[in-house]
């Protein structure tokens, strides 16, 4: 559909309450929170607006794909001296509770919530199409649970505030709570939403009843529920609506945006101004020449090591120097070394690009039109294997593990062949090795490090400490400004 239609109707964010036809409704002036929403315009932007959080560059983890910097797939990037005060601290654990970023970020996530609960509290007493209001609730409870399922995994125990008027202390939640709403809120959007083929092309970009299951299928899976796990991700399976996209790059590339495989992605617009454009992908593009962006977010030799052999995922993920995209030569940046090497002379740095954000162009503003994919089909897959493998039932969970590999070698047999093991444990191995090379510098590969245990074994070396870094620090100013509600999370003081 086209990217402007997503952008000016479905995904724009508060800012849209000065456009000329809201400001026909009631001046400027007045656009109080007691005299919003009250017509069924208002409850559509009310809606849209809740959206926006996504395309906010803080959004992304306080602005820094951090996620991928922290786990072993990714360096910080960019030039030597670019950021490294900032970000160096995320990749060797010894950020704290000041270090920029973790700020923006927390406030983000509670912008998103605070747009979500104004649809939850108001849009009930709106006057319209209750079919619509049904949906409108159903959005904003999907992307209210999806705001709370990453604050709850980045900050752990975190006030939970769930009207608009909350008090003025609200003291943090034990995560048990937490996890409690944000599966009360999927499975208010799953009764409400409607699948993803029944919207039209203005509409695309919407949450739908998929990804409120995918979801909360990933959510069971971090709180290591497995059957319910396996019943939704294989609920989206069995819908018949999702298939993997015939070729990996597709799948996040400009030709699969709001594809066969996407679940649920953030629209955006290739702009820098107007709230329509993403950064995200700009914030990791390709530095120097061509000119595309940051360069953050490196690709570790790590990564490379973890690919199979003549697996086409590492050429589809990693972009290196001298590759030839779109009839472009990349050239990279003349202030990052091509290469470091340690103190014996191994290479640990290769300077290199993410792929999977790479969007054709001219300029830098090319990079703000990359549609960020949240969810995808091949993730829902490997969830379903991954909770039919812990739900002692490996044979069953071979054929979505398999069905990975085979979209991977796209008909090449003599690459990736299929995995027969059924020891659990062994298999668990497995279907977490094929998450990293399937999903690599998509945002989540910490998060599986955490969630299975193997965090302190892989990144124990870099500075991870068990016990201290599964969860963030509050960031510092918000318990300044909390007037003695906030707490410190353990470890953290």
């Amino acid at each position: 559909m086209n990217k402007q239609t997503i952008s000016l109707i479905l995904l724009l964010g508060f800012s849209a309450f000065s456009c000329s036809d809201f400001l026909q409704v009631n001046p400027q002036g007045e656009l109080t929170q007691e005299a919003f929403p009250k017509t069924e315009q208002d409850a559509l932007l009310a809606t849209n607006a809740v959206y926006s959080t996504l395309r906010s560059w803080h959004y992304n983890s306080g602005g820094f794909p951090i996620m991928d910097m922290m786990s072993d797939d990714a360096h910080k990037g960019s030039n030597p001296n670019d950021g490294a005060s900032n970000l160096i601290p995320y990749e060797n654990f010894t950020f704290t509770s000041t270090q920029d970023g973790l700020d923006r970020w927390w406030a983000a996530l509670y912008q998103g919530v605070r747009y979500a609960n104004v649809v939850l509290e108001k849009v009930p007493d709106v006057n319209m199409n209750e079919q619509l209001k049904t949906r409108y609730l159903a959005e904003a409870s999907f992307l209210r649970g999806l705001y709370y399922f990453d604050l709850v995994r980045a900050f752990g125990e975190v006030p939970l505030v769930i009207s608009t008027t909350p008090p003025l202390k609200v003291a943090k939640s034990n995560v048990s709570e937490i996890y409690t709403l944000i599966k009360s809120d999927l499975a208010s959007a799953i009764a409400g939403l409607p699948e993803k083929n029944i919207y039209g092309n203005e509409d695309l970009g919407r949450a739908s009843k998929g990804a409120a299951k995918a979801l909360l299928a990933k959510v069971y899976l971090f709180e290591k529920d497995y059957a319910n796990a396996k019943r939704y991700a294989l609920e989206v399976i069995n819908s018949g609506l999702y298939q993997l996209e015939p070729v990996f790059f597709d799948a996040n590339s400009q030709n699969g945006e709001h594809g066969v495989e996407s679940v649920f992605e953030v629209g955006a617009v290739a702009t820098e101004s107007g709230g329509t454009g993403n950064q995200y992908a700009n914030t990791q593009g390709v530095r120097g020449t061509p000119n595309r962006g940051w360069g953050f977010n490196q690709p570790s030799v790590d990564l490379r090591n973890a690919f199979e052999t003549g697996d086409p995922r590492e050429d589809a993920t990693i972009i290196e120097l001298g590759e030839v995209i779109d009839g472009v030569t990349i050239q990279g940046d003349g202030t990052t070394p091509d290469e470091v090497k340690d103190a014996q002379g191994n290479v640990i740095e290769i300077e290199s690009y993410n792929q999977k954000v790479w969007i054709p162009g001219l300029t830098t503003n090319t990079q703000y039109g990359h549609n960020r994919r949240l969810i995808r089909y091949s993730d829902v897959l490997l969830m379903a294997a991954e909770a039919l493998n812990e739900n002692n039932k490996a044979a069953q969970a071979l054929p979505y593990l398999n069905e990975v590999r085979a979209r991977a070698r796209q008909g090449n047999r003599s690459i990736l062949p299929d995995i027969t093991e059924t020891g659990k444990d062994a298999l668990r191995d497995i279907i977490i090795h094929e998450r990293r090379v399937e999903l690599a510098l998509e945002g989540h590969r910490f998060w599986d490090l955490v969630r299975t245990g193997k965090a302190v074994q892989v990144l124990g070396p870099v500075g991870f400490q068990s016990g201290k870094h599964e969860y963030f620090p509050i960031p510092q100013n918000e318990i300044d400004i909390s007037q003695g509600s906030l707490i410190q999370n353990p470890a953290w003081n």
